[in-house]
This record gives structure tokens, sequence and C-alpha cells, in this order.
């Protein structure tokens, strides 16, 4: 990434580090070493057990290692139907024992498959566990690693061991990054405590008889307020700047109000909340607000060389994410949001939201396993412009979407939404090009997915 000079020939990794061990890290992995012509292919997961965001430990548990909260609570139940939720060549995904009431999974049932999953790679040792990776950092390229690139420099945890590797897939997910309102006021409930973000929420205990104010009305928010009714001072206030998407099921309760957007928060000296609303009404003696408005993709591990002439003696590596945070929200530069452009050994898996993020990431990493394994085949274009061509178009579409009053705060970069079918079909030709035998494997992503979208007139069902 030293040189201005367009890539004229692909990379052929053979060590690979994937960092993640939730759902996509792990399908990764398999895809990688299963699918993939690699010599070496490992995995590292900081926490101590897989599963991602379906992990929910005990933060009570003595432990010398750091604790990173899962977003999940106990008793979640999931949106996604088991169908959706099965990885490929790999037996599917039980039906829940509460069906046909309660088609979906638990977070229990769901970590548990995750789990069945890694368990050969975890016992083969690919899969590391208390292994943190606290910084990815590109290393210049000799002349005589023109094609593959100088590699990466891994540093893991204890700031001592580093580890050199030809590529790296990042499979961390959003869930580190919540995203707050910038609403004046708030950052002072912030550091009094109450005002709390939907990573935290572990229940409605400790809310009892408490005046709640809820922001947001996607899946969080809506199971927060759905969780508080019983319990908290009624009405429940919750807070939303347009009607809800069609897909964000809740049931209508008399003891949940909406309310307008909020313009700006007081902490008064009773130690309480005043809420200044849009429409003009103010709501006073407020105990909580909980900001359920969703996270943001932004891994702050990973460092890349400057883009400098050759004949540039020393450059020092700056973060991917750079300061101030590009517009709109996105991990920048990446090719059909999966391989750096500037860098195509550097990949991401999970980097963007999808309906369906189990079966997604499985074909996305599939189809990196052949990209990598297979240059000759020219899955993606070799030069770093054609390889931006996506973000420029994806760019350009966003802008075009978000013309007009209030537009849904879903469309964004990182977000397929209306994009997903025509997105994953052009990979799954591909992937189904190289091998033909993944055909009768993989999601076809036509007739199977009409399931898909019933699945939210089920949801609605199950409540």
């Amino acid at each position: 990434m030293g040189s201005l000079e367009p890539l004229t020939l692909l990379p052929c990794p053979q060590r690979i580090l994937v960092i993640g061990g939730g759902p996509a890290g792990l399908v990764t992995l398999r895809n990688l070493i299963q699918r993939g012509e690699f010599s070496h292919v490992e995995l590292v997961e900081r926490r101590d057990d897989v599963g991602g965001v379906w992990y929910l430990d005990d933060p009570t548990n003595e432990t010398s290692t750091p604790h990173w909260p899962s977003p999940a609570y106990p008793n979640l139940t999931g949106n996604v139907l088991p169908t959706f939720l099965s990885f490929s060549s790999y037996p599917p995904f039980l039906i829940p024992p509460n069906s046909p009431n309660q088609p979906f999974p638990m977070l229990q049932e769901t970590h548990e498959y995750l789990r069945t999953f890694a368990a050969p790679f975890v016992a083969s040792g690919k899969i590391k566990l208390n292994t943190e990776a606290v910084r990815v950092e590109e290393l210049p390229s000799p002349l005589s690693a023109e094609v593959n690139g100088g590699g990466w420099k891994v540093v893991l945890r204890d700031w001592k061991r580093e580890e050199h590797w030809d590529a790296v897939v990042v499979a961390v997910g959003w869930y580190d990054n919540p995203v707050w309102p910038s609403t004046p006021g708030l950052d002072i409930l912030c550091d009094k405590g109450v005002a709390k973000h939907a990573k935290e929420w572990r229940g409605a205990k400790g809310y009892e008889r408490k005046k709640i104010l809820i922001i947001g009305n996607a899946n969080s928010s809506n199971d927060i307020a759905a969780h508080l009714a019983p319990v908290a001072h009624v009405p429940i206030y919750q807070s939303q700047r347009r009607e809800p998407w069609f897909l964000f099921k809740s049931l209508p309760d008399a003891r949940i109000h909406k309310v307008s957007p909020v313009v700006r928060y007081e902490y008064t000296p009773s130690g309480h909340v005043s809420a200044y609303l849009e429409d003009g009404t103010v709501l006073e003696g407020v105990d909580y607000v909980l900001v359920g408005t969703g996270y943001r993709p932004s891994p702050k591990f990973i460092y890349l060389l400057p883009h400098l002439p050759p004949s540039t003696t020393k450059v020092e590596p700056v973060p991917l994410i750079p300061t101030p945070a590009p517009s709109p929200t996105r991990i920048p530069n990446l090719h059909r949001l999966i391989l750096h452009a500037h860098n195509p050994t550097l990949s991401f898996i999970g980097a963007v939201h999808s309906y369906t993020p189990f079966i997604t990431a499985d074909l996305v990493s599939t189809w990196l396993a052949f990209a990598w394994s297979f240059p000759e085949l020219s899955l993606y274009p070799p030069s770093i412009d054609q390889r931006l061509v996506f973000e420029r178009e994806r760019l350009k579409k966003m802008e075009e979407r978000r013309k007009g009053k209030n537009p849904s705060s879903l469309v964004v970069f990182s977000i397929l939404g209306e994009d997903e079918d025509e997105y994953v079909r052009a990979l799954r030709r591909e992937v189904v090009g190289v091998d033909k035998g993944l055909d009768g494997v993989l999601p076809s992503w036509s007739e199977e997915m009409k399931e898909r979208v019933g699945m939210y007139g089920l949801k609605e069902g199950a409540l």
C-alpha cells in the first residue's frame, strides 16, 4: 500500500488469521479450511467461549481476563428462523422445542448451536480462546513479495507476543461500538448514570416503579419497552423520529406511549431528568433514559500504511478508521463490503448488516476462500481504482435514497436492506461458477427467501 501503482496481480495468501469467534468468524474459519487451499488458518477470540453476541457470560465469575459483555440479555428470543441460522454442509439448526407457538430460537439455543459447530476447531487448536488481537498492522512489501504484500503483524493481548500472517479476516461485528444520539444534555445524563445504552440492558430488575424514557423504535427498544411494561411506572415513554419499520415487530400496549423526538435534556437538582420534546411537550421526573439507537462498525485496532510515493523511505501506519470518521459511517475503501481495496489481503466478514447474517456470512466467506485460493479466476478486479468503484457507487445510491424529509435510519451504507438479494445472488453465482457442487448446498436466495420475509409475520404471531 505504500505505492500509488495499481496492483496487476492478485494475492494468494497461505497463512490466514481470523479475528472474532462469533457466527461470522466461525463459519469463515470452517470455509477457509474446508473450501480453500491454504497452508494454515487459525482463529483468535478474546473471550473464554465462542458465540459472539450469542454468548452471554456471567460477569460475576472471577477471571483474570478482561470482561467484554455481550449486548444480549437473559431469555432473549431471536427474530430469525432456524432455516436461516443453519450453516451449509452442517446439520441444520434444530427446531425450537416450543414450536409452533414460538418458532424462534432462544439465546441459549443459538449459542449451543455455535458451540457445537466450533467444537472440532477448538479441540484441534484452530480456535484459540482468551486471545485478543490488540493491534493489526500492515507491513511494507519487499520487492520479492510484491504480489502477496508484506503481510500483517498481529500483536496479541499481553503486548509481548507478535505473529506475522499473510492475510487477516476481521469478523468482530458491530457491538463494541454503540451509537449515541447527539442530543444536548445527554452526555451529562451518561455521567450521572441515568442514561444507558441498550448494550447494557440485562432485564427489568432494578427498574421497578421507575419512570422510563426509551429512545428508538427498533428491535432493542421495542423489547426493552415490552419487558418494562409490567414492572415500571406507567406510562413508559418511547421516543421515535418516525413510524417503525414494518419488519420491527411489537404489539400495541396501552402502557407504552409513543412520543416525539427529544431536542434536549436537563438533569435536575432532585436527580431526575426533564426531557424536552420536539412538539413542545416536557417530560418531567424521568428516572432513566434508555437508548436503543444501534451500533456501528469501527474496528479501531487495525493500522494501514498510508498512500505515499514509492520514493518515501519511512512511513508510519495510520488507523483504518480515520479521525474524524468517514461520513456516512462505514469501514472505508471496501470492495463489495469484503476486501480492502488498497490491500486485498485484509478482509471483513460481518461488516455489513443483513436480514440473515448467518447464511450471508457463510456465502461471503466461501467467496473469499475462492478469491484468495484461486487468484487466476479474477473474482475481483486487479487494480485499486477498480476495487473502489463499488464504494463510490454505493455512496451515490445511499445519497439518492436519503433525499427527502426524515429518511429512515436504516438507509445507511453498512445495512444491505433492499440491496441484499442482488448482493448475495451475485456472489452466489460466482461461488457456484467455481464449485458447481455448492449449488445444492448454499441457500438459493430465490424461492427460499420468501420464507425469510414471511418470518416477520410469524414473529408478530409469536409475540
